[in-house]
């Protein structure tokens, strides 16, 4: 019989097929979420199927609990089954090549008979694919390029979002376990880097036995690959890598200290350490320390926030006094970037705003594609008149305030979307390239940088166009942008979509050296996608920007002078 972790894993692979096929991303996601569901589930699957209690669990309906009942009484599913017929063999893994659609797999798997990765890869360096219709010797070896750069990739990362979810799901399970004193995450998820090999936790206890025995019994975890004393390397079903340490109340905060690296920043603390004479008090040692700002402070430097951590200047600038405090969540008072259901998102404005004012928010910007882009129902002219009528509607019913705004393409001339008496009627204009990223760097740094000759272009939006893991950055002379930027009065988001977390932290710190200003933004297409902010938050943090570097910690009116077109 199967069990809850076999289940979800069909579902899983439902929802792969489903997306390969083009089916609707919402139903795609509801499997998803229920596969969750299932792994997440407490208490046992047979008993709860007995009950009639699986749809009371949130994430499953009646048609996913009526799929799971068929698959836990008999094995098999007939929905997978169905799908599976209507697709050539190997389709999931095949589909992990970029550029490969179904008709493409389609048609290799008809030529030649073509079920993996591995023989894709055989038949591009025997040059069979070429001889394929609908491909040719260019084809063929951007096929082989694209194969070795997956396989030297692997797939062994987590996103960070993903990662998040599933730490805060294992401190909550950690924190019903009366031994625990404190628990935290560590590693690169403590730093918030974009993507992570596995999810680190530090727990503070004076009974390690007590502790592992409670994370052993996390209903999420399929499989132990060590265990030993005050330690614990496991996975999550679907693969994802924890790893638990306990340590004595004592050694805590030198053990998350430690634990949190980056490996070049506490080896250069060491060296600091060493210089100083100081105490060994974070590399896991008995000292003591009460906080992380103690390890500091005993080096003479202030408190160094973990997304900092990462040898790129942080101690140097901590010690000469030009470090200064990261922005926080709290100092954010507009949610910017912001989609509803009048082109791709799912919510209405009314309840987008409800939602932002619930967060505290005092501001909103309604940002929906423009006109070109009909991938997105980008809004037509004539859409505008009835989304901005209401807008002013909704603004009668609630306290924060809603701007009207676009986010407007830009061109492959460097034109904006919407011709310019309508693009001067909206309140914030977000300029963004969707379409042409194949331009080579020359092209699109000149298509970048007319579009930054117009006075109304005051938002770069995901600047580099980056899609994790599936694209990468457009190619662009960074530099010379950067520059033309910093003489005109635009400013760069950096956005919180899961996926995009665009602008990388690297191009932040260049961009913020150079008097640039930000917003962070959601990319929210649901109510739900208001939660972007947290991780925008992060990746400005990580890219050293403080309150003072953010359009959207200023008042609506200010931010509105700053922004307005």
């Amino acid at each position: 019989m199967p069990n809850r972790f076999d289940i979800a894993a069909t579902l899983r692979t439902i929802a792969r097929l489903l997306e390969i096929n083009g089916e609707n991303r919402f139903k795609t996601l509801a499997y998803i979420r229920g596969a969750a569901a299932l792994e997440s589930l407490q208490g046992e699957l047979d008993a709860v199927i007995k009950a009639r209690r699986l749809k009371e669990t949130p994430g499953i309906g009646n048609a996913l609990a009526s799929i799971i009942e068929e698959v836990h009484r008999t094995g098999e599913c007939w929905m997978l089954l169905q799908l599976r017929e209507q697709m050539p063999p190997g389709v999931i893994e095949l589909s992990e090549v970029p550029g490969l659609s179904l008709k493409k797999i389609i048609a290799l798997h008809d030529a030649l008979q073509i079920d993996s990765v591995a023989d894709l890869k055989a038949a591009c360096r025997e040059g069979l694919v070429s001889g394929v219709k609908g491909f040719g010797a260019k084809s063929q070896a951007k096929l082989l390029a694209r194969i070795e750069k997956l396989e030297d990739r692997g797939k062994n990362f987590i996103l960070l979002h993903h990662a998040v979810e599933q730490a805060e799901n294992i401190l909550r399970h950690l924190r019903q376990c009366p031994a625990l004193i404190q628990a935290e995450v560590a590693g690169s998820l403590r730093r918030r880097k974009e993507t992570l090999r596995r999810i680190c936790i530090v727990a503070a206890s004076d009974h390690p036995r007590a502790m592992m025995d409670h994370f052993l019994c996390f209903p999420a975890l399929a499989h132990t690959d060590e265990l030993e004393e005050g330690r614990c390397r496991a996975r999550l079903a679907g693969g994802v890598p924890v790893e638990l340490a306990v340590v004595p109340p004592d050694e805590y905060i030198a053990a998350l200290h430690s634990r949190t690296g980056s490996r070049a920043h506490l080896a250069k603390l060491q060296t600091a350490r060493g210089a100083a004479g100081a105490d060994d008090c974070g590399g896991g040692s008995q000292c003591g320390v009460k906080s992380e700002s103690e390890i500091y402070r005993r080096l003479g430097l202030p408190y160094i926030a973990p997304e900092l951590r990462e040898d790129r200047g942080e101690i140097e600038a901590a010690r000469s006094g030009t470090l200064g405090a990261p922005l926080m969540f709290e100092d954010i008072r507009g949610m910017t970037h912001c989609h509803t259901a009048y082109s791709d998102g799912r919510n209405s404005i009314e309840e987008m705003a409800l939602a932002a004012q619930a967060m505290g928010m005092t501001y909103l910007t309604i940002t929906d594609h423009s006109q070109s882009a009909h991938y997105a129902r980008g809004v037509g002219i004539d859409r505008l008149r009835a989304q901005w009528d209401e807008i002013a509607r909704v603004q009668e019913r609630v306290r924060i305030k809603i701007f009207k705004g676009t986010e407007a393409d830009i061109l492959a001339d460097g034109s904006l979307d919407y011709p310019d008496p309508i693009l001067d009627r909206f309140d914030i204009i977000i300029a963004s390239i969707h379409a042409r990223h194949r331009m080579d760097s020359d092209q699109m740094t000149e298509r970048l940088l007319r579009a930054l000759q117009l006075p109304i272009f005051k938002i770069w939006g995901h600047p580099l166009g980056r899609l994790i893991p599936s694209r990468p950055a457009f190619a662009c002379r960074m530099e010379a942008v950067l520059d033309a930027i910093s003489e005109s009065r635009c400013a760069i988001e950096v956005n919180g979509d899961p996926h995009r977390l665009d602008l990388e932290p690297h191009w932040i710190r260049l961009a913020r050296d150079r008097g640039i200003k930000f917003i962070v933004s959601t990319d929210a297409h649901s109510v739900g996608g208001l939660n972007n902010l947290a991780l925008g938050v992060s990746m400005a943090r990580r890219g050293w920007l403080g309150r003072e570097d953010v359009l959207n910690t200023l008042a609506a009116k200010d931010f509105m002078r700053a922004v307005h077109p």
